[in-house]
C-alpha cells in the first residue's frame, strides 16, 4: 500500500474517523489504533516483514530500559553498541549483501578474473532504512542522555511504526517526536485543514508531475543512442525536477497525513533548488536524513572541529554513507 494507491485512500480516512470518534477518550486508545492501523499499512505489502519490524522496535525499547538502569557509562555503551550492530546488521542483510557482493565480483573481473560467489534471493523489505534509523535515535538518545527510557511500550510502538513516515520519512526523532505519544491528541479543524493541503499539494508534485515527467526521463535514458545532445539535456533537467516532486511530494502527504491524527512530522524539503551554496542545498535537501546523519555520524567523528585532513576524511565518510 503506498499513498498513490486506492487502499490508501480508502484507508487513512477510516483510520481518521475511527481515531477521533471512537478512540479520542484517551492517548491509550490513540497510540493503541495507530499502532494496529501501521502494522496493517506495513504488513498489507508483505506480513513476513512485520517481524524484522518488531525485532526493531523491541530491541531498542527493551535497550533503553537496560541503558537506565545502568549508571557505568562502559556498560551503558555496550549495550547502545549491541543495538546499533544488532539492527545494522539486519538493515545491512536484507540491503546490502546483494549489492556488496555483485560489485565485489564485478570488481574483480576488471582483473580478467571470474569468480562465482552466489547472491541470495533476499527481497528488500520496504522502509527498512528509515524505521531503523527512527529507533536508533531514541537508543542513542537515551545512551546520550539526551532523554529518558520510556516504559510506554505503546507509545513508543506508536513513534517507531507510524504508518505516514514509516516508508519514505521523513525519519523522525525522539527527543522530537516521541513526546507527542505521550499526550492525548485534541482534534483540530485548522491542523485538519492544513494537513489536506499538504496531502492534495503533495499528490501533485508526486502524481502529476514526477510520475508523469518519468514517462519521458525513462523512455529517453532507455535509448540514449537515438537521442541528441540538447535532447539528453532537457531530460537531465527534467530529471532533477522529477526525483525532487518525487521525494518532496511523498513527504508532504506523509506530514499531511501525520497532522491529521495530530502528529506533527519534521519538515524535510525547503526550496533546495533555490540555495545559494552547495552546504545550503543539503540542509533544504531531505533534511530529516541529513541532519541524521551530521547528528549521529558527522558530530560524533568531530566534525569540522579537527585539523583539516580529519574534517575532509568525516565530510567523505558521511557523504558515503548517505550515498549507499
Amino acid at each position: 500500500m503506498t499513498f498513490a494507491s486506492i487502499e490508501y485512500i480508502i484507508f487513512l480516512p477510516v483510520v481518521f474517523i475511527l481515531y477521533w470518534i471512537i478512540c479520542s477518550r484517551n492517548k491509550t486508545l490513540q497510540n493503541g489504533l495507530i499502532v494496529l492501523a501501521s502494522l496493517f499499512f506495513y504488513g498489507f505489502w508483505d506480513w513476513r516483514f512485520l517481524g524484522l519490524l518488531l525485532v526493531t522496535a523491541f530491541s531498542t525499547f527493551f535497550a533503553g530500559l537496560w541503558m537506565n538502569t545502568q549508571q557505568d557509562d562502559k556498560k551503558r555503551w555496550w549495550i547502545s553498541f549491541g543495538t546499533i550492530l544488532l539492527n545494522l546488521g539486519i538493515l545491512f542483510g536484507f540491503k546490502y549483501y546483494n549489492f556488496f557482493v555483485q560489485a565485489f565480483v564485478d570488481s574483480y573481473s576488471l582483473f580478467g578474473k571470474e569468480l562465482s560467489v552466489s547472491t541470495l534471493k533476499i527481497i528488500l523489505p520496504v522502509g527498512i532504512s528509515f524505521y531503523t534509523f527512527t529507533a536508533l535515535s531514541y537508543s542513542i538518545d537515551v545512551y546520550q542522555r539526551k532523554i529518558e527510557a520510556t516504559k510506554d511500550v505503546l507509545a513508543y510502538l506508536a513513534y517507531v511504526t507510524f504508518f505516514p513516515s514509516i516508508l519514505s520519512g521523513p525519519i523522525s526523532r525522539a527527543t522530537k517526536q516521541l513526546p507527542q505519544y505521550f499526550k492525548k491528541r485534541e482534534f483540530s479543524y485548522d491542523m485538519a485543514v492544513s494537513a489536506c493541503k499538504s496531502i492534495l499539494f503533495g499528490g501533485v508534485l508526486k502524481l502529476c508531475l514526477a510520475d508523469r515527467l518519468g514517462i519521458y526521463v525513462d523512455t529517453v535514458y532507455g535509448n540514449i543512442a537515438n537521442h541528441n545532445g540538447t535532447t539528453l539535456l532537457l531530460t537531465s533537467i527534467l530529471y532533477t525536477i522529477q526525483i525532487y516532486a518525487d521525494f518532496a511530494g511523498y513527504s508532504l502527504m506523509a506530514i499531511g497525513s501525520g497532522k491529521l491524527l495530530g502528529i506533527e512530522l519534521p519538515e524535510n524539503f525547503v526550496r533546495p533548488y533555490f540555495a545559494k551554496t552547495v552546504t545550503e542545498f543539503w540542509r533544504r535537501w531531505h533534511i530529516s536524513l541529513t541532519t541524521w546523519f551530521r547528528d549521529y555520524i558527522y558530530f560524533p567523528l568531530g566534525g569540522n572541529r579537527v585539523k583539516r585532513s580529519r574534517w575532509m576524511l568525516n565530510t567523505m565518510i558521511v557523504f558515503t554513507v548517505s550515498g549507499l
